[in-house]
Parts: C-alpha cells; structure tokens; sequence
C-alpha cells in the first residue's frame, strides 16, 4: 500500500500490552498525547479493538463499561473518551476500529467482486484492511502524530491480524517514522522480596517472534523500578535502559500521569526516536488543574444513583465530568456511588441525607427505576441539588408526573407500555427498528436554550450542540400539563418538537437533560451543567455547616 506525500509528514506511535489486561494502556496513549500536544504537535489517537463486535453500541456495561459517544454517532470504547479530555482532539468513527468492522468490511467487498475472484486471506486482505484505517486517518485528519492503541494482550489469538498489519505498517513508512510502545507489567513478589522481570521479557519475545521490537517499555509496577532492573529488561529485551520507563500508579488523580511521563523523559525519547523538534512542553495550565484537584479548599459528597453503580467504568465519563466541575469550584467531589435497588426498601433517608448533591446518570431497563424515582422525589422535596442525565431526565420527568402534576400510574412506555399517562415514549423513528445497534438517536444535534433558565445562564448562549444516545423521549402531548403544573422546559430541537432539558425554577439546582453533557467535558474546560450542579452541591454544603456553626454557638 504506497504511502502519500502527506503520510509522509506524519509520525506513528503504536501502543500495545502485554502480561496482563487492564494496565493503563488508554491512559498512557492519552498522556502521551497531552505531552506532544503541550509541545506544539497536532495529534490525533485511535484504538484499535480486536473483539468481533461491530463497535461496543450492544455490549453491557459489565462487560466493557461505559459506552463513548462521538460528535458522527460513532459508540466507542472508554478510552476514546480519555483521548478527548487528554487532547484537543475531536474524534469520528475514523478513530475506533474493530474486527468486526474489518470482517464485515471485507466480506462486503468480496461480495461486490472488489477483490477480483482471488481466495480472501487474513494476509493481504485483512491486514490490508487494517492499514488502510490508519492510512484514511492520515489523510484525513491534520496530524503530526497519530497514536494507535491496540486493546487486548500480545498473544491473544484475536489482535494477531492487527500486530501483523502494524508490523507492515511500519515497514512501509520506513524506519524513523513509526515507534512501538509496549505496556508491561513487573510485577513484585512479596515471598521473594523482588521485583520480576521474567513476565516483561515472555511478553516482548512475543511481540518480536511477531516480527515487532518495541523501542520503549512502559513498566507497570507498584514499586520503583531500580537501575539495576531496568538495565536487566534492556538487556533481555533489546532496548536501551534509558528506553525502560516507569509508570507507577499515581497518587492521586490520572491526570497526574501526563507530568509522572514527563518526568520520565517519555516525550523526550519519544521525539527523540521521531526527530520531533525537542521543545520543552507547556504544562503551567495542566499543572494548575491538577494541583486544584489534589488540594482543593472544599468538598463535597455527590450520591450518584445507578444500575451499573459497583462498576467503576460503567459512568466513567461522569466521574471525570464532576473531577473537572470540582477543579472549577475549588473542591473535591467525593462520590457515593448508590445501588438504585437499595433504594426501593424505604432506605432513602439512610442513603440520601448526607449527600450534597444527586445526580442520576444514563442507562437502559427497568432495574431499580423505582428507586430512582424515588431519589428524585427526595432531591426534590428536600431541595438537593439534583442533576438528570438522559434516562436521569425522564425519571425526573415521571416523577414530576406522579406527584406534582397527579398524573397516577405516570411513566415511560420503556418500563410500562400500557402506563396511563406515558409521559416518557419511544421516538417516532423507532417505532420501526428492530437492529439494536447503532440504531438509537445517536451523535451531536441542535438544543435551543430558553431565556431566563439556569440553563441559559450556565451555558451564555441560547444554541448549543450537545451529544445524544437514547430510544425514549419526553412526549410532547402532556407539556402543557407538565408546564402548567410547574416543569420548565429550558431546552428544545430548534424545531420545538423535541424537549431536551427541564429545571424546576424554585429549586437550589435541578436541571435534567436528555444528552449527555458528559461526553464533553475536559480539565480546563469543564462542562457548564457540571459546574452549576457542583456550585450548588457547594453551598448547600457551606449552608450547611455555617448552619450548625451557628446551632452549636447557641447552645
């Protein structure tokens, strides 16, 4: 596949794994990716999935944790999610690629006759297939450097086609062009009082019986990896000491791993081997974000109320969301991560009252709606400040219905198709999908903001783009009934036929929207609804104490 003159001003970093999963390999691509961008570099990241599926759109969160939502539509891995708050980068469904999508684009085109009659092999075509993405982003995509990670482990029978198809890339660039990443684990044995290196090197004499040599290890350890251990993996593994790099676990926050990098001297290695202009990287800003993460002057305590709620990357997204509205309000967020069926055994005191704040996210099915429901009654009569996000909007929505408009038996047609007032139904679009993937109201659209609302002051705008994933909508024929009983519809399509956020006006903050505001927010530019729920989480929490202050001067 010949490359083009633009390619060849472009450099490529790939990021593989080895020894186990789950090592960082997301976070250390983004990383990366914030310390070429601090230095003046265009950069772009993708990943690369081997599992079958076409994209994560249908996969459960158990399974593979939240799904990211791109500006086109695209449902992605997690990780695109970290290269969007790590990276001025806007991705597309260009930046996530899968097997799935290359069998099937293959397959299609030995349908079509694209392939000329010859036999379809993993080898050209397939690995052909695999390139050629990293090729279109190239030339697509304005970029110094584009950073691919390969999930999955080296040795899994799946990312094979996609480390052979690297291996060529590589070679067809040429040699200064492209740069191997390898994510390892050195691991410490406590009965033998060391660390080991023996899994390092099983893990790269893989990669290289592949046909790859990776030019820098990044070890995972909890330990420091000592001159004497890094000059053991050089040895064994073909790559100078100065290539081996730590990467413990930061302290406190991942976004300390960019300046944890540059301390290593990854970005110096990596321009090095790149003949990448060696400036010196602007990080003040990043610093500054970081440091108002770790000692912020306040706190205070977010109940998240969810279905998927003991999986950490299940609302990953909106754990970072409320880190960055934290930094912006000068407090840390603890967040208490509430089982939505806990809440329907009349346990909403017990769970709710230390809280400053609620907030109730995304998700589909009717586990624990009930309890949610009801989450949002309490934040309501009890004036918590209280944040919906798309399925968290229309339990907002029913439960307004049921108690404050008295519509009995309110509810979506999700959870009770024959709901006396369905005051949440299907899309009209969706009354004919029967494909589950990709087929929900997907990506960026238009949102006009009404004047006057908490949302319009919060965003200073009255048009905003925001991105969307859901089946279910607010139905329009009970608004007047809605609005008339005291629910402000703050956000519409430009057309006025879609609600897209309500808020109820005699609240600290309770505001609740259809699309997921999460999706982007980033550390220096933190979503506005995030920061607004925050600040109110805030006060209450500063009211609060000055009010028992006060009780206990009296007595």
């Amino acid at each position: 596949m010949p490359t083009t003159a633009k390619t060849k001003d472009t450099k490529f970093i790939f990021v593989t794994g080895g020894v186990v999963s789950s090592l960082g390999k997301g976070l250390a691509a983004a990383s990366l990716g914030t310390l070429l961008e601090k230095r003046g570099h265009k950069v772009i990241l993708q990943k690369f999935d081997p599992y079958l599926n076409v994209d994560p759109g249908t996969m459960s969160p158990f399974q593979h944790g939240e799904v990211y939502v791109l500006d086109d539509g695209a449902e992605t891995d997690l990780d695109l999610g970290h290269y969007e708050r790590f990276t001025g980068g806007v991705l597309s469904q260009l930046n996530n690629l899968t097997s799935g999508q290359v069998y099937e684009n293959v397959i299609k085109k030995e349908r079509k006759g694209d392939y000329l009659g010859k036999t379809v092999q993993v080898i050209p075509h397939v690995t052909n297939e695999i390139k050629g993405r990293i090729y279109e982003v190239a030339e697509k995509v304005e970029a110094d450097v584009i950073i691919t990670e390969i999930g999955g482990t080296v040795g899994d029978i799946e990312g094979l086609p996609f480390l052979e198809a690297l291996r060529q890339f590589a070679q067809e660039v040429g040699p200064g062009n492209a740069l191997f990443i390898h994510v390892t684990l050195v691991p410490y044995i406590g009965a033998a009082g060391e660390l080991k290196t023996k899994p390092t090197q099983q893990s790269i004499a893989k990669l290289r019986e592949i046909g790859i040599q990776p030019h820098v290890v990044l070890c995972r350890s909890e330990l420091p990896i000592e001159e004497e251990v890094r000059e053991k993996i050089s040895m064994f593994c073909n790559v100078p000491a100065e290539a081996v790099v730590e990467c413990r676990d930061v302290p406190h926050s991942i976004y300390e791993l960019p300046l944890y990098l540059h301390e290593e001297k990854l970005d110096d290695i990596v321009c090095d081997r790149l003949g990448l202009p060696q400036t010196e990287p602007d990080l003040e800003g990043w610093k500054n974000f970081v440091w108002r993460v770790i000692d912020p002057s306040h706190e205070v305590r977010i109940g998240v109320v969810g279905k998927y709620i003991e999986l950490q990357d299940a609302y990953k997204s909106i754990y970072e969301a409320l880190t960055h509205a934290g930094a912006a309000n000068d407090c840390r967020v603890i967040v208490e991560r509430i089982d939505a069926e806990d809440l329907e055994d009349d346990a909403v005191e017990d769970k709710l009252d230390s809280i400053d704040g609620l907030l109730i996210p995304g998700g589909f099915g009717d586990r624990g709606i009930e309890g949610k429901v009801t989450a949002a009654e309490y934040a309501r009569t009890h004036g918590i400040p209280y944040f919906g996000i798309c399925l968290g909007m229309q339990v907002a929505t029913i439960e307004f219905a049921r108690n404050v408009a008295k519509l009995p038996g309110a509810n979506s047609t999700e959870f009770d198709p024959n709901s006396a007032h369905p005051v949440i139904c299907l899309l009209e679009e969706q009354k004919s999908v029967t494909q589950k993937g990709a087929s929900m109201r997907l990506g960026t659209w238009v949102c006009d903001l009404k004047p006057g609302t908490r949302s319009y002051e919060l965003y200073k705008s009255a048009t905003i783009n925001e991105r969307h994933r859901h089946r279910f909508e607010f139905n329009g024929d009970y608004r007047e009934r809605l609005e008339s009983a005291g629910l402000t519809i703050a956000g519409t399509s430009p057309d006025g036929t879609l609600v897209e956020i309500v808020e109820l006006p005699d609240h600290p903050y309770y505001v609740a929207a259809q699309f997921h505001p999460e999706f982007l927010s980033k550390p220096n530019a933190p979503h506005p609804l995030f920061t607004g729920f925050v600040a109110a989480a805030l006060a209450r929490n500063i009211s609060i104490a000055e009010h028992s202050q006060e009780e206990v001067s009296k007595t």
